[in-house]
């Protein structure tokens, strides 16, 4: 009864990664729409500046999910530690640790310095579009966001029961 419910929730699992996959291939269409609009509004330094904002978007965005999900599997680990645990795993747990811990410190840091561009790339677009087209900017960017979020937690609960359900096929003679 568990595997199946496991197998049942992995499958709802797909079914919702299918879904915010197919929300991200919008989002992009809707991303090229609009960097074709800033393209023929903006000087090519301040399109420069909007793509270069846009690609960091996802990559400072992803870091800090990374960081943050393997900081909380390390975290998870130090729970788990005990008398009977080996003083260099927990050395190496601890150390990792630190590190992640600066590391995602770093990432918060550059997500600040993001932000502050996102203001200048807004204000620079503001002088170019309309109010609408101002706020499908803002709503794209949300949205990608969002969905990065989105898809990063779902690969984590995926990879989570699927390794649950292994374990337990692996237990079951």
């Amino acid at each position: 009864e568990l595997i199946s419910r496991l197998r049942s929730r992995l499958q709802t699992l797909w079914e919702e990664r299918e879904l915010v996959l197919s929300e991200a291939r919008d989002c992009a269409e809707r991303g090229e729409e609009l960097e074709a609009t800033v393209r023929d509004v903006c000087k090519p330094n301040e399109f420069e500046r909007y793509m270069m904002f846009i690609g960091d978007l996802e990559k400072v965005v992803s870091l800090l999910l990374c960081l943050s999900s393997r900081l909380a599997r390390v975290q998870n680990a130090l729970r788990r530690v005990d008398g009977n645990t080996d003083a260099e795993e927990k050395q190496s747990l601890n150390e990792r640790h630190k590190l992640l811990s600066r590391q995602r410190e770093d990432a918060k840091d550059l997500k600040e310095n993001l932000d502050r561009r996102e203001r200048v790339v807004s204000g620079i677009l503001a002088k170019y579009l309309t109010d609408q087209q101002l706020q499908d900017y803002r709503r794209f960017v949300q949205v990608k966001t969002s969905l990065l979020i989105e898809q990063k937690d779902l690969e984590e609960q995926i990879k989570f029961f699927e390794e649950q359900l292994e374990n337990l096929e692996k237990s079951i003679p």
